[in-house]
């Protein structure tokens, strides 16, 4: 099913630039780190991240079994040759993305905190194809967000998603906005490659709000996404590697299943460039408390499990977060970098 992408605002320009120089352990950064979570100069501050929820689902949709997916699917896959998995079909497996996220939504936003824009990034198809999931949660949410989906990303659909509402936040029409990232344990036809499919149905909510001006570089920006493809992305891990290390040393790093930790006592400074899910791409020594590997079985949701997790705990800390994902079938590198609040 197709992502509706919306046109960004004019006024914003994308957040392509990383902290280019590194941070002490302290909050404190120079103008230059604070140039660099400002790509281009635009207009407004950008977004940051206040809450992460996550959730697993179980069980099925009763939307499985309409018999209209089958229809849906077939006509689908009928150009391609691809076979279907009737055995899905007919046992009625699946979950539908709207009712997933219904009740998380609920418990992640206050009826007071009205919500101006609403992405949802997701990469494996909803079981009610019929109906936007990103038009209906909207009206679950507080306020009347505008409402679109990213998706065909693979992995670096929510990091695309999250740049996007940064530039909207920049023009000061969004004050608040909430990012799902959603994957469904189903396929019902066979892929046409060989593809990992999620073990789990997951759903996470970020909820990010305006930059109010309060962050620990006087501007409040503490969200910073950064993406590359191509030669641009390579080699990936020594691109993660220098975002790493410009946090400082106390900043903690969440990696995607295609950037795995290598185990105790590798040589951490290897140049090992990815070159297939056998070889997974190490960054550094593991460290439990400020390296985290992505959620196993959850090819899209796994990583922002991890930051659920793990976040309130850095927040505390005040540790500077790093996000990487690699979609090596794309060839598209996305980072995250996630500033601590200034200090009281």
């Amino acid at each position: 099913m197709p992502g509706a992408t919306a046109p960004a605002p004019t006024a914003a320009a994308p957040s392509t630039a990383a902290p280019s120089t590194a941070a002490p352990t302290t909050p404190a950064r120079s103008a230059a780190a604070r140039s660099a979570a400002r790509p281009g100069g635009p207009a407004g501050p950008g977004l940051r991240v206040a809450r992460v929820l996550s959730r697993d689902f179980h069980g099925r949709s009763e939307t499985s079994l309409d018999p209209d997916l089958r229809v849906f699917v077939a006509d689908l896959t009928r150009p391609y040759g691809v076979p279907l998995r009737e055995d899905l079909l007919a046992e009625g497996v699946g979950h539908s993305y709207g009712e997933m996220a219904e009740g998380l939504l609920r418990d992640a936003l206050p009826a007071d905190e009205p919500v101006d824009l609403l992405i949802l990034a997701f990469s494996s198809p909803d079981v009610r194809p019929g109906r936007s999931a990103a038009l209906h949660l909207s009206r679950f949410c507080p306020g009347s967000p505008l409402a679109f989906a990213v998706c065909d990303q693979g992995s670096a659909a929510p990091f695309t998603a999250l740049r996007i509402a940064t530039d909207y936040a920049r023009t000061g029409a969004c004050r608040r906005a909430v990012v799902l990232v959603m994957e469904a344990a189903h396929l019902h036809h066979e892929p046409a490659r060989p593809v990992a499919l999620p073990q789990r149905h997951c759903a996470v909510v970020l909820v990010c709000e305006a930059a109010d001006g309060k962050g620990d570089d006087g501007e409040g920006v503490d969200a910073v996404v950064r993406q590359s493809s191509g030669p641009a992305a390579d080699p990936a891990p020594e691109l993660v590697r220098a975002e790493w290390a410009a946090l400082g040393p106390a900043a903690a790093l969440v990696l995607g299943p295609e950037l795995d930790l290598p185990p105790d006592g590798r040589d951490s400074g290897a140049d090992v460039r990815p070159g297939g899910p056998e070889h997974p791409v190490p960054l550094g020594r593991p460290d439990p408390d400020r390296t985290v590997a992505a959620r196993g079985g959850q090819p899209l949701t796994g990583i922002w499990t991890a930051l659920a997790e793990r976040l309130p705990g850095w927040r505390a800390e005040r540790r500077p977060v790093l996000l990487a994902d690699l979609d090596r079938r794309l060839g598209r590198l996305s980072t995250l970098t996630l500033l601590p609040a200034a200090a009281p």
